[in-house]
């Protein structure tokens, strides 16, 4: 098993009071950290809830019930946690009736687990989200000449568990992830009225990585009004397929104070939707790769580290940019992505003089290393 970065944190949280809450998207290996966990814990309890008969003695408990379901175990995990009818309400007693006890929910549907114990357990949880794996993860298992050399595997494939542990089969399992379980969530959701919908939305957000988009431009491409392209681009991110940036506006006139870029947590993911595994070399969007590379990457970087970090992008209507912008305590970090290192740039003075970032970096394939091993 590849050690998780999350794993360190998550221990600390422990015997702290609270329940443990491990979110995240489908195959990313919830269920595997959860399992290393309970090897190292010999009072721990595994409780999956796609057994029929956990469900149903965990449908609507009381407290005698969970009682006798637990015995005498210090750690219970509960996986699959997001099946069980009121799991908010039946965490709630857990948590509040048995301080000696560390419970542990976890889920496949991250977006239904969280609308289920969001209010039930306020203020009676810590919280983690596992990702895909990261550049700095793979890096310690490795090497960061290993992870140098895979790098146009990565960009095109991606860091999914399952894609990075059999390289030889990555098209195939990274189509097949793809199609079995990136909608598959969202499918079952009631707001989306036309599930057939989302593969056409999801291929052109792929084609716009790196630019602004436009909710009504979206909607328009896929035949639905501009909210409801935003509230399936709501649903995407709260499942962790994508994320958006908003853009940096505080001082300018000309800066565009509306506008949002979409980024997916993982480039194969992209690929697999757009169906293209060509090589680097035979590409016409590697910008649009090594900016979702990099930009992702900064993203799980700091979950990982759980630093709160504002992440932006900045533009105005003279078409000036910069890639990404990290606001951590007031203070700026601006970067601009480009995959060649003998690519010539300089940052934009009126942003310079407006806001007086405290670093300004270019991130290209000969240092990136640097930008992501950073925590």
């Amino acid at each position: 098993m590849i050690p998780r970065l999350v794993t360190g944190p998550l221990h600390e949280r422990l015997g702290k009071g609270k329940a443990i809450v491990l979110l995240g998207p489908r195959q990313v290996g919830k269920t595997t950290l959860l399992l290393d966990l309970l090897e190292k814990d010999t009072s721990g309890l595994y409780l999956d809830c796609d057994e029929p008969d956990i469900r149903k003695r965990l449908t609507e408990p009381t407290s005698a019930d969970i009682k006798n379901l637990i015995g005498d175990h210090h750690l219970v995990i509960i996986d699959e946690a997001q099946r069980i009818k009121n799991i908010g309400l039946a965490a709630k007693i857990m948590v509040d009736k048995f301080k000696g006890v560390q419970f542990i929910l976890s889920g496949s549907s991250a977006l239904e687990l969280s609308n289920a114990i969001n209010e039930p357990l306020t203020g009676r949880k810590f919280e983690f989200l596992l990702l895909p794996f990261s550049t700095r993860e793979l890096v310690q298992q490795y090497s960061r000449l290993e992870e140098q050399r895979q790098l146009e595997q990565r960009l095109i494939y991606g860091f999914y568990p399952e894609i990075v542990l059999h390289p030889a089969e990555a098209r195939e399992r990274l189509s097949d992830l793809v199609s079995s379980y990136l909608y598959k969530d969202i499918f079952t959701y009631q707001d989306v009225r036309k599930p057939d919908l989302l593969p056409n939305l999801l291929e052109a957000i792929a084609r716009q990585v790196g630019n602004e988009v436009s909710y009504h431009e979206l909607g328009s491409l896929i035949g639905v009004d501009g909210e409801t392209a935003k509230r399936y681009i709501d649903l995407l991110e709260k499942n962790f397929v994508l994320f958006r940036l908003r853009s940096f506006s505080r001082n300018l006139r000309s800066e565009l104070k509306k506008s949002r870029k979409i980024y997916f947590y993982d480039n194969g993911v992209r690929n697999a939707i757009l169906g293209n595994y060509q090589p680097i070399g035979l590409r016409t969007d590697v910008g649009a790769l090594w900016e979702n590379f990099c930009i992702s990457e900064r993203i799980k970087m700091h979950h990982f580290s759980r630093l709160e970090m504002k992440p932006y992008f900045w533009r105005t209507k003279q078409q000036q940019e910069i890639d990404y912008i990290e606001e951590v305590n007031g203070a700026l970090t601006v970067f601009e992505c480009k995959w060649s290192p003998v690519t010539k740039f300089s940052f934009t003075s009126a942003f310079l003089q407006a806001y007086k970032p405290a670093e300004t970096h270019v991130i290209h394939r000969e240092n990136y290393l640097e930008y992501l091993l950073a925590y």
